[in-house]
């Protein structure tokens, strides 16, 4: 047979082309190191926010959230530093430490502080303005105004307290926020948290802080009140800190030529000058007052007046027969009653005096005599209203120390109710109280306190991850409000209340992951 007859494998007789082993592997190793480049970026840019290539990227993405606005007893889990301790945390890191901290201060901020570890920092104290300018489209925010701060507690340490708000509100920040002014920070109504750190050339610490609550401010001592709003966007490519050095040194003149001419600053690094007495003149949180209804006030009904025998003519057998009706007591009178059942006094408001009316024939003592035994009674004095009771008017500004006034039990004498765990909280935030009485039992760690709140966390256990899928664990937050008197557990103590000193569950709410649990102090 021909060997040549069947040299060709397909029925065409075109020969076979050798396939290029190498040119594959190759179009593989580069398809590889591209899948593994790409997974690679993905961990850079999402892993690091802060940085203005990945701010920029996620930023089209829509993978930023907005700047969430934080409510005082919602606020992220953090520890309260003096201007001494915030200066004796930084100075002692070194450059590598304080660049690691600070992309951690950023990137917990962008993320709304959600999967933060460890305490976030917030600031608290006294600080003087040494200078304040107004944000442009060059810094990391680009609407409202800048504050430099100088402590007053500790002068090696300098504070950048920003003030995010709308262009409406620059003209009256600008007249507001001027050299001199004296800021407080309360940790009972500020939440300012530390977003970098950055260590200068002379010694001492600078900080940027940024307030959480985005509230209202004014001063003690003026008029006008302005209110401030989360960024929109950030710049990350503005760099931090906000005041530049140059800018920095030539606030820092300006601010000794005008304002202590004659004293020692208390920046210069080494001194640790006596703290001057509080201001006249301070910059303070407000909040405006919430609505109130008007308290229910007792209106104190008059004795009816005694009844007496209707005078007959004299020497009838009627009159000598017929006994006068006994006068009714006037401890049974519905005022006494009133006040009795009342657990909160009120002042008692008299009735109008009768209209007079054409004098009868017939004297009536008992109607002159009603509006004298009302007068003397102890029941139908005033009593001062309790704080709680105050109702004021609509523009005013009020406190955020909470507090009020509501019934309280002996241990396990409280109202019938469905006692449940933090593991039932899921399901009582899905379907609502619905009107029934619970209470909430279990052990927990006071993790915030203020006059009249503690915010409270469970404590850690074994089962935490099993709990945490169920709505407990480290995703639950509990709100406790105390009635007015009541002192708060410290930061840090362990509360444990049983079935017989539960707590009274008042609302649940579900906010970014998290279950925020209002509940009050009902026991004695």
């Amino acid at each position: 047979m021909d060997r040549d007859y069947y040299r060709y494998e397909d029925a065409y007789g075109r020969p076979r082309r050798k396939s290029s082993l190498f040119g594959w592997s190759i179009a593989i190793i580069l398809l590889t190191g591209l899948a593994f480049a790409a997974w690679l970026g993905s961990f850079y840019v999402f892993g690091q926010p802060e940085r203005p290539e990945s701010y920029r990227i996620l930023k089209k993405l829509h993978k930023i959230d907005p700047t969430k606005r934080f409510e005082l007893t919602a606020a992220p889990a953090g520890e309260f530093l003096t201007a001494k301790q915030v200066y004796d945390r930084y100075i002692a890191m070194s450059p590598t430490e304080l660049g690691k901290i600070n992309g951690e201060l950023a990137r917990n901020y962008i993320r709304n502080f959600q999967s933060v570890r460890g305490l976030v920092p917030y600031v608290v104290g006294r600080f003087n303005i040494m200078a304040a300018r107004e944000l442009g489209a060059d810094d990391v925010f680009t609407s409202g105004m800048v504050a430099l701060t100088n402590a007053v507690e500790h002068g090696e340490l300098l504070m950048e307290h920003v003030y995010p708000s709308d262009p409406q509100a620059l003209p009256l920040m600008k007249k507001t926020l001027v050299t001199g002014l004296e800021i407080k920070l309360e940790r009972t109504h500020d939440l300012s948290v530390v977003l970098h750190a950055e260590r200068l050339s002379d010694g001492r610490i600078l900080i940027t802080a940024m307030p959480l609550l985005y509230g209202s401010y004014t001063v003690s001592r003026g008029t006008g009140t302005f209110t401030l709003e989360p960024p929109l966007d950030l710049n990350l490519a503005g760099g931090w800190p906000l005041f530049k050095e140059s800018s920095r040194l030539a606030a820092e003149s300006r601010y000794r030529e005008r304002v202590a001419p004659s004293q020692p600053v208390a920046a210069v690094a080494g001194l640790a000058p006596t703290p001057p007495p509080p201001a006249e003149n301070a910059l303070i949180r407000v909040e405006s007052a919430q609505h109130v209804d008007a308290p229910k006030v007792a209106i104190a009904t008059p004795a009816p007046p005694p009844a007496k025998a209707t005078p007959t003519p004299k020497g009838g057998k009627l009159a000598r027969n017929k006994k006068a009706t006994p006068t009714p007591s006037a401890a049974v009178s519905p005022p006494s009653v009133i006040a009795k059942n009342n657990p909160t006094p009120a002042p008692i408001i008299a009735p109008p005096p009768p209209a007079k009316s054409p004098v009868p024939s017939t004297p009536a003592p008992a109607v002159a005599t009603t509006p004298a035994i009302a007068a003397s009674s102890p029941v139908i004095s005033a009593a001062p209203i309790s704080p709680a009771q105050t109702v004021a008017p609509d523009n005013a500004l009020a406190s955020t120390a909470g507090g009020g006034i509501w019934k309280t039990y002996p241990p396990g004498k409280m109202p019938v109710g469905r006692l449940i765990t933090t593991s039932d909280l899921k399901d009582l935030a899905d379907r609502g109280l619905a009107g029934e009485r619970v209470y909430l039992r279990g052990e927990f760690v006071v993790n915030f306190t203020e006059p009249n709140r503690a915010v409270l966390r469970p404590k850690n256990k074994l089962t935490d991850t099993v709990m945490q899928l169920a709505g407990g664990g480290q995703n639950v937050r509990v709100i406790v409000e105390f009635p007015a008197g009541y002192t708060p557990p410290a930061r840090g103590a362990t509360v444990d209340r049983d079935a017989a000193r539960p707590y009274e569950i008042t609302e649940v709410r579900k906010s970014d992951g998290v279950l925020n649990v209002f509940v009050r102090e009902i026991m004695q």
